[in-house]
């Protein structure tokens, strides 16, 4: 992995003391990203960048994404 790659490691993720599954493939291997909640008055005024941010844990075998309004 190079010094400005954007490869994101794998790891377990645990949600008060239980560790995440995925509902799809049953993997318990997580990347890390967050999202945008955009809504439509702050996107009509641009003011996007305003908007909550989601903590999404994202299935490393199957791409399913698990969203959490607060960082675990």
């Amino acid at each position: 992995m190079g010094f400005f790659s954007k490869e994101k490691i794998a790891e377990q993720v645990f949600v008060k003391s239980k560790k995440l599954h995925c509902d799809v493939c049953n993997n318990d291997m997580f990347v890390y990203r967050e999202s945008q909640l955009n809504t439509r008055l702050a996107s009509f005024f641009d003011l996007d960048f305003a908007n909550k941010k989601a903590h999404c844990y994202v299935c490393n075998n199957c791409s399913n994404i698990k969203w959490f309004l607060d960082k675990l």
